[in-house]
């Protein structure tokens, strides 16, 4: 007989695990950004999103692994202890808190931008601390608060795109009024690789990034009512939603209207879904591709809150932040650390309103654009480290687990490197990688420091997170 898990008002049910784990990388990078990467690539940008979702897919595998051997942790920070010590720890909890202060500071901006296009009768700024503070409300109030936000900001994402793809399919097919068979686009026009092989590469480089939020999922999962089997939805659907979601909108959108007459996107009136929307007839297209990407501003805003505050507590109970920063609340929530995140944000983003040539706003966004790239290597020396602990009973048991291992471990590692050096030919690029080696090292200035308070903890025999707890 199947077990039955009650239902907790302080638990993610199974439906926001999925919507959360189809909704995580759904951003304004596929809505609007992917026509960069089709101008810059071809048609054959649809192999740069499958290899950066490829590299993506191996280090959810490996975190699915370590999750599912310790479904109630949900913190590949703390796999990282375990596996590789408290200086692993530290520098991968504090950069992803890191990464993802300076994404709430990025969306609030732009949702302050869009609400004051709407309603000007407020400054953009204002509407950015509005924003904010509407989802540190949803965040206090319970787990289940913001998973039933994201739930539902989420839904609207994926709606957009399953409309997107199934009609766009009946309209390259010629199955859809007014539309021909238009699959031929993917060859013509220069052919499928007119940039050549370094550009498919380089795009690789450019789109990684879309990806980096499916890691949101697993951590959920350890607040969901079935952690285990939270963890397996979370890992297992990535592949099929990388490829139906990214690979597929990329394939329709250089089989429907030629590559090169795709227009620079600027904005949302000019988005690729949005002059598609209107190819296909779909009335009132921009107007609602502005809501489908302002409900996708937000539904980073919520996820990205949630990711920040469970890390810096996280970082806190393990002894490698202040301990105030772990205080939970009744409903299971880390007060302080939403608190804490927040101000993160509201400063980055003031610095950006109050002193927009200072450049303080555009170091904070630059030097995270590693963030992505050093946890998926730490992912995956981590998993590596954890399984050869495993016995080979053990290793039969686990609900998810990595083949070929280790040369997958290797391949991925291999892969980012790739991507580091791809991202150094470029300006761009090259700002990215030097702005996130200043900040990583300042965090390892910071760190003999931080060392001491544990040695010291644990030389009176006490470890960090009971210390916490009894406080």
């Amino acid at each position: 007989m199947e077990e039955r898990v009650e239902h907790s008002p302080k638990k993610l049910r199974p439906r926001h695990i999925t919507m959360i784990t189809l909704g995580g990388i759904i951003g304004s990078s596929l809505f609007v950004g992917s026509a960069n990467i089709v101008h810059s690539v071809g048609p054959a940008a649809v192999l740069s999103y499958l290899a950066g979702g490829l590299l993506v897919y191996l280090a959810m595998l490996m975190l699915g692994e370590m999750a599912a051997a310790r479904p109630e942790v949900g913190s590949f920070m703390e796999y990282a202890r375990v596996g590789l010590g408290d200086w692993a720890a530290y520098l991968v909890g504090w950069l992803y808190w890191y990464f993802w202060v300076g994404v709430l500071a990025y969306e609030a901006v732009i949702g302050g931008h869009t609400l004051n296009g709407w309603f000007d009768w407020l400054p953009s700024w204002v509407w950015s601390l509005l924003l904010l503070a509407v989802f540190v409300a949803s965040n206090l109030i319970s787990v289940r608060s913001f998973g039933e936000a994201e739930f539902w900001l989420a839904s609207i994402k994926v709606i957009a795109i399953v409309v997107f793809l199934v009609v766009g399919t009946l309209f390259v097919l010629g199955l859809w009024p007014d539309g021909n068979f238009a699959v031929e686009n993917l060859w013509q026009h220069g052919g499928f690789a007119p940039k050549g092989v370094g550009a498919i590469l380089t795009g690789v480089a450019l789109v990684i990034f879309s990806y980096f939020g499916t890691e949101i999922s697993v951590m959920a999962s350890a607040e969901s009512e079935d952690p285990a089997k939270g963890v397996k939805l979370a890992t297992v659907t990535v592949i099929w939603r990388v490829l139906l979601f990214f690979v597929g909108s990329i394939l329709i959108i250089t089989m429907a209207i030629p590559w090169d007459a795709l227009p620079e996107a600027t904005g949302v009136s000019n988005a690729p879904f949005t002059v598609l929307f209107e190819k296909f007839g779909i009335p009132a297209a921009s107007v609602i591709m502005e809501l489908v990407i302002f409900s996708a501003v937000l539904s980073v805003l919520n996820s990205g809150l949630y990711s920040a505050s469970r890390m810096f507590a996280a970082l806190a109970d393990k002894g490698l932040a202040p301990k105030a920063v772990s205080y939970k609340a009744r409903n299971g929530v880390p007060v302080v650390a939403v608190f804490a995140s927040t101000i993160g944000g509201v400063i980055a983003a003031v610095a950006n309103f109050v002193a927009p040539d200072s450049g303080i706003f555009d170091f904070i966004m630059n030097s995270a654009g590693l963030v992505a790239l050093f946890v998926y290597v730490f992912i995956a020396l981590t998993q590596l480290r954890l399984r050869q602990k495993m016995t080979p009973e053990e290793v039969a048991g686990l609900g998810v687990r990595v083949r070929f291992f280790p040369w997958l471990n290797v391949f991925l590692i291999a892969g980012v490197l790739v991507v580091v050096v791809i991202m150094l030919t470029t300006d761009t690029g090259r700002t990215q990688v030097w702005t996130s080696l200043v900040a990583t090292g300042v965090l390892v200035l910071f760190w003999p420091v931080v060392r001491r308070k544990l040695q010291a903890m644990r030389a009176a025999g006490e470890e960090p997170e009971k210390v916490l707890a009894r406080d």
